[in-house]
């Protein structure tokens, strides 16, 4: 095995992870920072120690990720074959974070791997993409609507006869506690995803075998980059979640980031589904925000967001595509 194509693939995995980072700061912090509950910096800062601390809960998502996609390619050119995968996120994860969309970072790289795969002629287990990635990817948003508005719904019933200003204070302290759980949630979540990539790419190479512990130094490695990434923060996307789909106040704040980190959480330890962090927050903010009637909601920005979604998959795994192809004309 080239040790070469190994060290390459990991730089580069490590290297979606921190745009991985800066592209999705936004999902744990926009919401605390548009109501002034936290200053940017702050927020930043909380949230990359908690995507550090996060990244070391558990590891039944890596394991989805490295055995639950595509059939493990051998050799160079199942070396390759991630390292276009990896590149075909980034990519896509570069343009979302260009135009301010809150795309998925997470299924960009499902479908640079796919993509990537199907180029290289390796089976995918489209049994698994389905059950792991694809029900949760729409369904997810959905539980993230309907939890959101019942969550709003029931801090409004049950602080009615509450001092307005004493509870958005009392709300504002209540989220830094919902905005750590949600980025404790992002590094469970999307820490893990990279982390297996880099144990594929060491069971190609040979370094472990299948079904082995994730090292150590690939936990802290994948944590750290992810941490840097979100310290690093993604104003673009930042605005578009705190500011462009609905006015939040530290209530809707505060019951959007719970309904997310709830949900993440669950679909991590429960069902070892790798959902998108993105559409959780997204759809939360929209069915916190309908409480105020659909009016309050700016469908046309959600309907811009939610094309996005849509066209993630399959646009990381035509770039993915394509670069196997000039990856396997240059090396192979």
């Amino acid at each position: 095995m080239d040790t070469f194509a190994l060290v390459v693939t990991i730089g580069v995995a490590l290297g979606f992870t921190y745009t991985n980072g800066f592209h999705d700061s936004a999902n744990a912090i926009a919401t605390s920072v548009s109501t002034r509950a936290l200053t940017p910096r702050a927020a930043l800062a909380m949230a990359a120690v908690m995507n550090l601390a996060g990244a070391f809960l558990g590891s039944g998502i890596a394991k989805t990720v490295s055995e639950g996609i595509i059939e493990t390619p051998h050799g160079n050119k199942g070396m390759w074959i991630l390292f276009a995968g990896l590149v075909g996120a980034i990519v896509w994860n570069l343009i979302t974070w260009y135009f301010g969309l809150p795309s998925s970072s997470s299924h960009a790289l499902f479908g640079g791997l796919v993509g990537a795969a199907l180029a290289g002629g390796i089976g995918v287990m489209w049994g698994g993409v389905v059950e792991k990635i694809v029900i949760p990817m729409f369904l997810s948003p959905v539980v993230g609507l309907v939890v959101g508005y019942l969550v709003m719904v029931a801090i409004m019933w049950m602080f009615k006869r509450s001092n307005p200003h004493k509870a958005k204070r009392g709300f504002r302290i209540a989220q830094t506690v919902s905005a750590a759980g949600m980025a404790l949630g992002h590094g469970l979540q999307d820490a893990q995803k990279t982390m297996g990539i880099v144990v594929m790419a060491l069971v190609i190479a040979d370094v472990e075998d299948s079904g082995d512990p994730i090292p150590v130094w690939v936990k802290l490695s994948c944590a750290i980059m992810l941490s840097l990434g979100t310290y690093a923060g993604g104003w673009r996307i930042m605005r578009t979640l705190g500011r462009k789909i609905i006015e939040l106040d530290p209530p809707q704040g505060f019951a959007a980031e719970t309904t997310g980190a709830g949900i993440m959480f669950t679909t991590a330890f429960i069902f070892h589904a790798p959902i998108s962090t993105t559409h959780v927050i997204t759809s939360a903010i929209m069915g916190v925000g309908a409480t105020k009637g659909t009016r309050a909601v700016r469908w046309g920005v959600a309907k811009n967001i939610i094309l996005g979604w849509f066209i993630t998959m399959p646009a990381a795994a035509l770039v993915a595509a394509v670069s196997f192809w000039i990856v396997n004309l240059a090396f192979l």
